[in-house]
């Protein structure tokens, strides 16, 4: 069966959307207008399942792709090729583990999520927390975590290195992204204040997709606390959120 062709959001849908988003508004025209093309394209291109009874609807769907599309509005849709499905949850859900630990001992339970990206498979969304990040709440951005996994996800490895361009060097960005969680890693073992917490600094790409995060959501903390982490992010993105503030 043949895609319908993107379509980007009618003007008057996509201003009151822009209003709702705190994240939005320091877009320039060209920037918004850009964003407003790559979520035509991304709400075609992707496949969104509601679980447990929650109905997408079409506000639903394009409160996920701006938020989504953020991150590629210089890059493009490429870097979301390869998987198709959304999975959004009605609130929170609970994932099984099995684990054996290095004694052998096999532990098992449920964790409780709020998102997951699986590698060349779906996103998996808390609504609510969708909601949350979208109006500028606690300083987090559920969406942009989960799609900052896939851009490191791209090259088939989730380890907080997405593919580089050619511009960029992977000795600087390796030095700038392993001081810094070392760092972060050093003042939890220190129970000194921090910027991002255990989970967050459990491995590259948690922080990876964390540093994400607060490059848009609060620029003005990452440039502050780790700059050359800043200043990777936003000659990989192409993007200067501080500048916006």
């Amino acid at each position: 069966m043949r895609r319908r062709p993107p379509t980007p959001p009618e003007p008057t849908v996509w201003r009151t959307l822009i209003e709702a988003v705190p994240l939005l508004h320091g877009l320039d025209h060209i920037e918004r207008e850009r964003l407003r093309g790559l979520v035509g394209e991304f709400v075609v291109a992707k496949q969104f399942h509601g679980a447990d009874g929650l109905e997408i609807d079409d506000a639903r769907r394009l409160l996920i792709a701006a938020q989504a599309c953020l991150p590629i509005l210089n890059l493009g849709m490429a870097w979301y090729r390869g998987w198709r499905s959304i999975i959004v949850y009605p609130d929170s859900f609970r994932v099984p583990y099995h684990e054996t630990d290095n004694a052998g001992v096999v532990h098992e339970g449920e964790h409780i999520r709020s998102g997951e990206s699986w590698p060349d498979g779906p996103v998996v969304l808390s609504w609510p927390d969708v909601v949350s990040g979208a109006a500028g709440h606690y300083d987090e951005n559920l969406v942009i975590h989960e799609f900052a996994h896939k851009l490191d996800q791209r090259d088939g490895d989730a380890n907080g290195m997405p593919p580089l361009p050619r511009n960029m060097n992977r000795r600087a960005w390796s030095q700038a992204f392993g001081d810094a969680f070392d760092r972060l890693n050093t003042q939890l073992d220190r129970n000194q204040d921090a910027l991002l917490g255990d989970y967050e600094a459990s491995s590259p790409a948690e922080f990876f997709a964390a540093v994400c995060e607060l490059f848009f959501v609060r620029p003005d903390l990452l440039a502050e606390e780790w700059p050359p982490v800043y200043d990777q992010l936003r000659t990989f993105f192409r993007q200067d959120p501080q500048a916006r503030l």
